[in-house]
């Protein structure tokens, strides 16, 4: 039967009363067909997150209206063994202690995570650049290295991306640190490989996705595209976490770099209308512009500032990195790649291609047997 996880925005809301609501799911759930299996509370943000085996959303709805009244906000599919990489548990948590008479266990468990990403160069291109046995030796010891240290400061593994990690943490400090580490121990090949990294902070449900930690992952990926080979980039989320630490000295003894508020609303909004309309051939400038709402000039000053990338080199830039991913899967040509990236010619494309990557599409295509 699916999982699900929901999301109830509740501020002010207690321990005790989140666990009284959680009992009364149990008591009535099997009118539903569902089991009210745990939650998680985040009293300071005024959220509590359950996860729910049900046949449905419907029925994780009707079970809560009936139980207690509280309709959930949001509710998303979810796998089980995904949740616990993220929130160590799918269960109530062990060491709990159950009023017997009540059978009412009250505890404030939060759900918000930092989650940390890890990117190098696109395999087939460290291939070409490297040759097959750098590649692999020096991917081997970039894995190797992000699983032990994301293990040693408390991390969890939750999945690999193509050439990414991505991996929880509960602590702010022990992510910042298990960054440092990884950076510190891969010094020397970090540039090579083409090694970024991201931190950010979140829930993991919210009504911008519809995948467990969603947009904190896309934000994390974010950071990671505008930092520089072996740099970490953090969100002004997890910098706050550091109120008693010196984030100035962290940053002047490592490649690390911090984004503001203001930064990070506008990187926001920028990826997301490169994602709107980066397949789209006649987007231009004037369009970029509009859609962003805002003057030539400040567009062309933040991007340069945020990315290091003028407007322009940046929208041939996502879609050159968005033709990889098209061109690592079956059954894919240039022609069809070339117009469904949103360029005017295969001659074009080929020609940006072989300048940005050091390889021909065609060559990178026949790169994947």
């Amino acid at each position: 039967m699916p999982i699900f996880m929901d999301l109830h925005i509740a501020p002010g809301v207690t321990a005790k009363e989140v666990a009284e609501a959680h009992i009364l799911d149990v008591k009535i759930q099997h009118q539903y067909l569902c089991k009210a299996m745990t939650y998680w509370h985040d009293e300071d943000k005024g959220c509590v997150f359950c996860l729910i085996e049900a046949p449905d959303k419907e029925s994780v709805i009707q079970m809560h209206e009936k139980a207690h009244g509280l309709v959930p906000n949001e509710i998303i599919p979810v796998d089980m063994n995904v949740v616990k990489a993220f929130l160590g548990r799918i269960t109530d948590p062990v060491n709990t202690i159950e009023q017997v008479e009540t059978r009412l266990k009250v505890f404030s468990d939060p759900a918000s995570r930092i989650i940390l990403v890890s990117k190098t160069m696109d395999a087939r291109l460290l291939q070409h650049t490297l040759g097959k046995e750098r590649t692999v030796d020096l991917l081997l010891l970039y894995s190797t290295v992000v699983r032990e240290q994301a293990r040693l400061h408390g991390g969890r593994e939750v999945y690999l991306r193509e050439e990414g990690f991505v991996s929880s943490f509960t602590s702010g400090p022990q992510a910042m640190e298990c960054a440092l580490s990884i950076q510190k121990k891969l010094l020397n090949c970090g540039a090579a490989i083409g090694l970024r990294m991201g931190l950010h902070a979140g829930v993991p449900v919210n009504k911008n996705s519809d995948t467990i930690f969603g947009t904190t992952i896309q934000f994390a990926q974010y950071l990671c595209s505008i930092g520089k080979p072996n740099q970490i980039t953090i969100s002004s989320v997890v910098r706050n976490l550091y109120r008693d630490n010196d984030l100035d000295l962290l940053a002047q003894q490592n490649d690390v770099r911090y984004l503001n508020n203001a930064e990070e609303n506008f990187l926001d909004a920028l990826i997301d209308t490169l994602s709107d309309h980066w397949h789209d051939a006649e987007f231009d400038i004037a369009d970029f512009c509009r859609a962003m709402s805002i003057s030539k000039p400040q567009l062309y000053r933040k991007c340069i500032a945020i990315t290091g990338m003028s407007p322009n080199i940046l929208l041939r830039e996502y879609r050159l990195l968005r033709s990889l991913e098209l061109l690592r899967n079956e059954d894919r040509n240039i022609s069809q790649t070339t117009f469904d990236t949103g360029f005017s010619s295969p001659s074009y494309f080929t020609k940006c291609f072989q300048k940005r990557f050091g390889i021909q599409p065609l060559a990178y295509l026949k790169a994947r047997a």
